[in-house]
């Protein structure tokens, strides 16, 4: 046990060569806000602890904050391979920290660990979580504190201290001898790291431009001026130039006409705002002027983002029946990996819930013990005890939405372990479980996201008389949900699903508002009542949206479809989630733990209305009244022809993609793609800019005709052009064309993970015209539709 053969060493000192002198970490500290903090110069000393996975494995570890104040040395106090004994990981990779016993590792070990001297940091993406214990409780307090104090200063930092840190860290890697100089031959070194390729002589001229010294080194203010040249927008102070009157300054009624022209709040009040926020010359600052500095930090700024601010907090209509809105949907929740072998754990449904998630999938089957397990069933997938998967939904259910949260069962169960299943949803969820309707009245249509707000709701099988007259005469079976209530299911003769074909009465009394029922054909289901949920597999889902799309648009006003991968997606891989949207579609599930486009567009779906896991679908998808086709559009509901042009400008700090070689430079290119309707669906490039992922710039304008574009996402994508294989993927953003924002805009990039890939951008010009005539919003998009009937 780690309390009586692995207890941890004191603090240690050892600092890695490259650190270099100690009075040299103030400045990052400076810039983060954190000189005086008193855990992170505790950090910065150093912690041996122990990394715990199992009661077996438990091993010695340093772990240390390095001098830039966002990297931790990870390093084992025993391995000879150097390679693998140090490790680093940065405070930004860090999703969250957590106190005490907390991970399934440090749980079990519950009693045998001192809970207060241990802590688990649970990192974005694939990465495995750290569970780790310290000498004492208060050294585990520091780190929790510390780490978390990190990342909120990091969070909040403007874009000009992102790009100060984000380049004194290079500027410290680069300075091989750390004398605090660097030759021109360092300054090469830094030009690779930051992902430019310069020119030989006009890399000699910045050199020299910035040694006033000539002594062939610079120092410390030459290096800034160094880099401020390196840094300089041309293309932002040619729109600064377009609008101040003499090219130095621009006034308030000069910044005032640039917000008019975006789109933007135009007053006085307004742009004087702006200057006081951004403006960096205290003399401007003092007689409201804003300089290009002050310019350019404003546009980098997330007010001035491509992204809707508005839209950053929920802003739609939350009273309507949940049928009417698009639910943020997770499926097979409990894996991290593929669906044969990947472990089984509670990560991903905290994973899934911190990122707005409002349906979660869980696979029950009997376990040892009378303890009902999740896993994937006849693979050789690991289980988790559903009680612990129920202890984990009970903690973070609304920590970033208050918006009801569905439990999608796939019950294997046999009576017995269904009824301890339920014992434990009430018991672990209390009153945020609901167990009865919200009214006595006959149920017309589903309560509103508003009026459940706070309570879970259990999707899964219900006993009743009226649900017994469908079974005969359907293919209904009670042993599962999804895969087992899909119209097309065959293998009816599994032995394991027959022995469970029973429903618990006291499961069965949990489902309210979600009863899952096989499909019965559009003819009845037009007839059936709203808290009736069918469950498709992609395939079906799909025939439908072809075959008879009117019907299964108004088939999904009415109620909620559950859409899931086909069960030969071995991999965990997703289907496109937008075909199903198209169909009004209100939960369409994928595999969150699998990257890739199809995550990104559902990412961007759920990213306007605060994230909260729910968007209101195009009234268009809410009337039972409505004509709309999915796959015929024109002339119909929703048409409202839209002229989209946007002018990839550049881009800014993008990162090297292959850091094993260091002399290599990205070849960056961007795609814009429109996901929507069919006849709306496209993609274009902009050229290729060789050795320059620093600041490559293209200014190539991409133009689309949008049909429908209420069910519009816009996709950036940037690639590493490759010449004789596949591009490799550098960073993307998708958000909804509603929530797009037209003019002179930044574009935040994000990695394959969903995380921020700061400080990296796209500087863009995004322009909207209907008709020929250019809208100076696409709110002015939508109010123009809607006066004319057609959004």
């Amino acid at each position: 046990m780690l309390g009586r053969n692995m207890k941890p060493a004191t603090a240690v000192h050892h600092e890695p060569k490259a650190m270099g002198s100690r009075p040299k970490a103030q400045d990052p500290l400076r810039k983060l806000g954190v000189l005086d903090d008193q855990d992170v110069h505790m950090m910065m000393r150093g912690s041996s602890m122990v990394k715990v996975r199992s009661e077996r494995w438990q091993k010695s570890r340093i772990l240390r904050l390095l001098e830039d104040g966002v990297t931790v040395w990870c390093e084992s106090t025993k391995s000879s391979s150097k390679a693998k004994a140090q490790q680093t990981f940065s405070v930004t990779e860090v999703e969250c920290v957590r106190e005490g016993c907390l991970s399934e590792a440090l749980r079990r070990l519950s009693g045998s660990v001192p809970e207060n001297q241990c802590f688990t940091l649970v990192f974005r993406g694939t990465r495995k979580s750290l569970d780790l214990c310290c000498p004492t409780a208060e050294e585990a307090r520091s780190w929790v504190r510390g780490i978390r104090t990190l990342k909120e200063r990091i969070a909040n930092m403007t874009q000009k201290e992102k790009l100060d840190h984000w380049i004194s860290g290079y500027l410290r890697r680069a300075d091989e001898n750390a004398d605090g100089k660097m030759s021109y031959e360092e300054v090469k070194r830094l030009l690779q790291m930051i992902n430019i390729d310069l020119n030989e002589q006009y890399a000699r001229a910045l050199f020299r431009k910035a040694d006033r010294s000539c002594d062939g080194r610079l120092d410390h203010v030459e290096i800034e001026e160094f880099c401020r040249e390196l840094m300089r927008r041309p293309e932002l102070d040619t729109v600064f130039r377009h609008y101040s009157g003499n090219g130095c300054v621009m006034s308030t009624a000069e910044l005032r006409d640039f917000l008019g022209d975006q789109g933007e709040d135009c007053s006085l009040s307004h742009a004087q705002n702006l200057i006081l926020t951004y403006e960096l010359n205290d003399w401007a600052k003092k007689n409201m002027f804003m300089t290009q500095n002050g310019f350019t930090m404003y546009t980098l700024s997330m007010e001035n983002d491509v992204f809707n601010l508005d839209h950053t907090r929920v802003y739609q209509d939350m009273t309507r029946p949940l049928a009417h809105y698009y639910i943020s949907s997770s499926h097979n929740t409990y894996l991290t990996k593929d669906q044969v072998t990947g472990a089984s754990s509670v990560e991903p449904y905290i994973r899934a819930l911190n990122q707005g998630c409002r349906c979660v999938e869980l696979d029950c089957w009997d376990g040892d013990r009378g303890e009902p397990v999740i896993y994937h069933g006849h693979t050789l997938t690991s289980k988790v005890l559903f009680k612990e998967v129920i202890e984990t939904i009970a903690q973070y259910a609304f920590k970033a939405s208050p918006y009801p949260l569905i439990l999608s069962l796939e019950n294997h169960c046999s009576v017995e372990q269904q009824a301890v299943m339920a014992r434990h949803l009430r018991t672990i969820l209390g009153k945020k479980l609901l167990t009865k309707p919200l009214s006595d009245k006959p149920l017309t249509e589903l309560p509103s996201p508003e009026e459940l707000r706070g309570r879970i709701l259990v999707k899964g099988k219900k006993n009743d008389h009226h649900l017994s007259r469908l079974v005969k005469n359907s293919s209904f079976d009670n042993s599962s949900d999804d895969e087992a209530t899909g119209s097309n299911r065959k293998d009816k003769k599994d032995p394991t699903r027959a022995a469970s074909s029973k429903l618990s009465p006291e499961l069965s009394e949990l489902v309210v508002y979600c009863r899952s029922v096989p499909f019965p054909g559009f003819q009845q289901s037009a007839r059936r009542p709203p808290d009736e949920i069918s469950s498709f597999n992609e395939n079906e889902a799909l025939k439908h949206i072809k075959d008879t799309g009117k019907l299964f648009v108004k088939h999904n006003c009415g109620q909620l479809s559950r859409i899931y991968p086909s069960g030969q997606r071995l991999q965990s891989s997703n289907y496109d989630p937008q075909d199903m949207w198209n169909g009004g579609c209100s939960m369409v599930a994928l595999n969150f733990q699998t990257p890739g486009e199809q995550m990104d567009l559902n990412q961007g779906r759920f990213l306007s209305n605060g994230r909260c896991g729910y968007t209101l679908k195009p009234s268009f998808l809410c009337s039972p009244s409505s004509n709309f086709n999915p796959e015929i559009t024109g002339g119909g509901p929703g048409h409202i022809p839209t002229q989209l042009t946007i002018r990839i400008i550049s881009a800014q700090q993008l990162p090297k993609i292959n850091t094993d070689n260091p002399n290599s430079i990205v070849d960056p290119q961007v795609w814009v793609e429109i996901h929507g309707v069919a006849i709306d669906n496209a993609r274009n490039k902009t050229h290729r800019i060789d050795n320059n992922g620093f600041n490559p710039r293209w200014d190539s304008t991409l133009s689309f005709q949008l049909q429908v574009p209420d069910l519009a996402l816009v996709r950036f994508v940037v690639e590493d052009h490759d010449h004789t294989g596949k591009n490799d993927f550098v960073g993307q953003y998708t958000l909804p064309f509603t929530s797009l924002r037209l003019g002179y805009r930044h574009v935040h990039l994000l990695k394959a993970d969903g995380s921020s890939l700061s400080p990296s951008t796209l500087f863009i010009h995004v322009k909207v015209s209907r008709k020929g005539v250019p809208m100076k919003t696409v709110s002015e998009w939508m109010a123009l539709a809607k006066s004319n009937g057609k959004a």
